[in-house]
């Protein structure tokens, strides 16, 4: 009698279900465009989870004691506990049940939810900074100022203070030298690096300002960059280390915009040379607008950029402190 009660109960819950969905196990699942997505409540629920619109069919938020995450459906911004993230694919909404793609909480919101740890004793020693452009390559010009030098003063700056902060440092480059874009994550590896941070600055046409941390585009899903490249890229090195980086660059991402106080850009995705072929968790940061009239000045004062180190050496230790096991 019990078995059969079950499989009503089964048959009732299939009737009412969405078109195109499924049950899997606890989560009911739904091919949303050609893709994985999972009952939101479900997920929810199976992560101690409160869930509740702010805007019916627009704005919903999750929560707990410890985490505030605020999705809007259709779209692909996210906020976690004040930190904005971009979503690989647009929240779904379908019949009045909200769905997640499969893929963002497998590699951006799980992840940051519940952070990957190393094995027992395995510690974080070692980074490698990647300042960004140089020698022929001047990255973006503002007037007579090239950002290949300022990525490297603030390369220099982070070294430093990882040193004083007792972890070993090294850089890509020291000089005004041109590197090749495989080189560089290929020198973190030869040199045993536990992680791999590269230092940029942004410009545009228009007075944008802010921070925004990359790290790599999980396998068949799009960018997030300006370029957005296609979802068709398949599985690469970096992509070995998807829940470490993604933990790593949202760290550096809430020190960054807490520290300094600027706009949120949001934690990111793109398929950078030096992202794709790193062989440990790595994350590319757009310290700021070298365009910008306001935050340009400050990125080219030494005080500033200092302070901008200390945010990202923040960012890293938080990342240590919470991924080793020490006992």
């Amino acid at each position: 009698m019990r078995s059969v009660l079950v499989r009503l109960l089964a048959v009732a819950l299939l009737a009412t279900a969405p078109a195109g969905a499924r049950s899997s196990g606890v989560n009911q699942t739904a091919q949303i465009n050609g893709r994985e997505y999972v009952r939101l409540s479900d997920w929810a629920r199976a992560n101690g989870l409160q869930m509740g619109w702010l805007r019916r069919e627009e704005n919903l938020q999750l929560s707990n004691s410890g985490t505030k995450l605020y999705l809007t459906v259709d779209s692909r911004e996210a906020s976690l506990n004040g930190v904005q993230i971009w979503l690989s694919f647009p929240v779904a909404s379908r019949n009045g049940t909200v769905f997640l793609s499969q893929l963002d909480l497998q590699t951006t919101l799980q992840p940051l939810l519940s952070p990957p740890k190393n094995q027992r004793f395995v510690l974080i020693r070692s980074v490698c900074l990647d300042p960004g452009h140089g020698g022929k390559d001047p990255g973006y010009r503002v007037g007579s100022r090239e950002e290949k030098r300022y990525t490297l003063l603030l390369a220099q700056e982070v070294r430093e203070q990882l040193n004083r902060a007792g972890l070993k440092a090294s850089l890509t480059r020291t000089t005004d030298s041109f590197v090749e874009l495989p080189t560089r994550p290929d020198l973190a590896k030869r040199r045993s690096a536990d992680l791999f941070v590269s230092l940029h600055f942004n410009a545009f046409s228009t007075p944008v300002q802010g921070a925004e941390v990359y790290c790599l585009t999980p396998a068949g899903a799009p960018s997030t960059n300006v370029q957005g490249e296609g979802g068709n890229e398949s599985q690469r090195a970096g992509n070995r280390n998807n829940e470490r980086s993604v933990f790593l660059a949202y760290q550096v991402q809430k020190s960054l915009t807490r520290t300094l106080g600027v706009e949120d850009r949001g934690v990111r995705r793109a398929r950078y040379a030096v992202l794709r072929d790193a062989a440990m968790p790595a994350v590319l940061i757009e310290g700021g607008f070298m365009s910008h009239p306001i935050e340009g000045r400050k990125i080219f004062d030494a005080a500033y950029r200092r302070q901008m180190a200390k945010a990202i050496v923040d960012g890293l230790l938080a990342y240590k402190r919470t991924v080793e096991q020490r006992s």
